[in-house]
């Protein structure tokens, strides 16, 4: 049995978070690749090294002494080196990365070296083989990743060595250049690894015990989520949920892998498992049958009402490359027999409201109007299309609680129910919903 394990910057902080990794690693002999972030955040005024790194870069672009960041940042890993007991070379390690330190520094390059240090040294400490991203996860020059070429790279070194640890957040070009991904991209590089050696687990490991069925700011406590599908992750992710990194998911669901959030700091909990389907469903899933709730706050509506307008395709095609030619993005499309609304965030629409209502009353010869201020809150659970009488308990709920519902959506696959209030109702109707579907 293969398991890769990815470690988040929470839990490779310091020595103390250092030492949680090797017992996790320690207890299960199938958690033979470990792919590691840069150190995060120590308490919460202090600075991940990812942003240190990219702060240097600015200070070297302007012309301005980046010398006591750059000392932030050794002592952090020098730090690490001590309380582990370990020997890494960290001088000459540094050395290099001094020497290159020059407005044509490549911030891939740069960026990329929080996590390589981190990895040499979690590779003495596991008493594993470290190997360097870049020699594993191949880019092609548009900024794919060449997952045919990874593969074989992957499975290359794992013959020669079967318990390694490998640098998040990069690879590299054709040419041999630093590629990172974008900010969160060690999920990424974690999913890549277990697709690329057919793992039979990706385990994910953070500060959090799995994910949450809403969002803690705005229910305390809240209940996790055992078992998620990858169609219902997608859902949750797309309206709010701050789960993994949107590109984690792919390499990985590709094959059917499961995916397993875990906390580095509660490490007998379960966390989250998510795959493709499930066989039955438990008895909690049976009584509960939302998997979550998550939404998000300001949106605008653009309302458009015209006689028979759905026997007409005509309008709603003219609007959407209005939409498209304003960089409008859309939400939802809520419609009638004689109108439909256009759902988009506000701050996409704020800029170009008055020449989206110009053009659409020159293309289509509409007044169309603008609602502004709306929260969408997605309801979402597998089990929601073979249950009766769910959008009457949520309806119900709401309207004892006073909370006027603007919108109603529901997806084709029928495994979220979207409704759409007031801003100022947001909260309150996480809170209703949640306390009527998840007890």
């Amino acid at each position: 049995m293969i398991k890769v394990a990815k470690f988040g910057g929470s839990s490779l902080s310091d020595g103390a978070q250092f030492a949680k990794v090797k017992n996790i690693i320690e207890q299960d002999p199938s958690r033979r690749v470990v792919v590691v972030s840069a150190p995060g955040r120590r308490t919460s005024d202090d600075n991940k090294v990812t942003d240190l790194l990219y702060l240097v870069k600015a200070h070297i672009k302007y012309d301005v002494s980046y010398d006591s960041i750059f000392e932030m940042i050794e002592q952090r890993y020098m730090d690490i080196r001590s309380e582990c007991g370990l020997s890494l070379d960290l001088d000459q390690e540094f050395e290099i990365i001094r020497s290159k330190l020059s407005k044509n520094i490549s911030m891939d390059y740069l960026a990329s070296r929080g996590e390589f240090l981190n990895a040499k040294l979690m590779a003495e400490y596991l008493g594993y083989q470290f190997v360097d991203s870049a020699d594993l996860i191949s880019f092609k020059f548009n900024g794919d990743v060449d997952m045919e070429k990874t593969e074989q790279n992957f499975k290359e070194i794992f013959d020669v060595y079967n318990k390694i640890v490998i640098p998040g957040f990069y690879g590299s070009l054709p040419n041999g250049d630093i590629k990172v991904f974008s900010r969160g991209g060690s999920d990424v590089s974690g999913a890549i690894a277990a697709a690329s050696l057919d793992a039979d687990v990706y385990e994910n490991w953070t500060d959090v015990s799995g994910i949450l069925m809403v969002d803690p700011r705005i229910v305390e406590n809240p209940k996790s989520i055992a078992r998620v599908t990858y169609a219902e992750l997608r859902e949750l992710s797309y309206m709010g949920a701050a789960v993994l990194h949107e590109d984690t998911v792919f390499p990985v669901r590709a094959k059917d892998i499961p995916l397993n959030i875990r906390n580095t700091n509660e490490p007998d909990n379960p966390g989250t498992i998510i795959r493709e389907s499930f066989g039955e469903d438990s008895p909690e899933e049976s009584n509960r049958f939302i998997t979550g709730i998550t939404g998000k706050r300001d949106f605008s509506l653009i309302k458009i009402t015209k006689g028979n307008i759905g026997e007409n395709l005509n309008t709603l095609r003219k609007v959407l490359n209005i939409c498209e030619q304003h960089d409008v993005p859309i939400s939802q499309i809520p419609s009638g027999v004689d109108s439909f609304s256009i759902i988009t965030p506000s701050s996409k629409l704020e800029q170009c409201k008055y020449d989206v209502l110009a053009a659409i009353k020159k293309e289509c010869g509409i007044d169309a109007e603008i609602d502004q201020g709306i929260s969408m809150i997605a309801i979402v659970g597998r089990q929601m299309a073979y249950k009766t009488g769910i959008s009457g308990k949520l309806f119900g709920a709401l309207g004892v609680n006073k909370i006027n519902i603007r919108i109603i959506e529901q997806c084709a696959d029928e495994i979220n129910i979207m409704i759409g209030v007031f801003n100022e109702d947001f909260e309150k109707a996480i809170r209703v919903l949640y306390e009527s579907f998840a007890k």
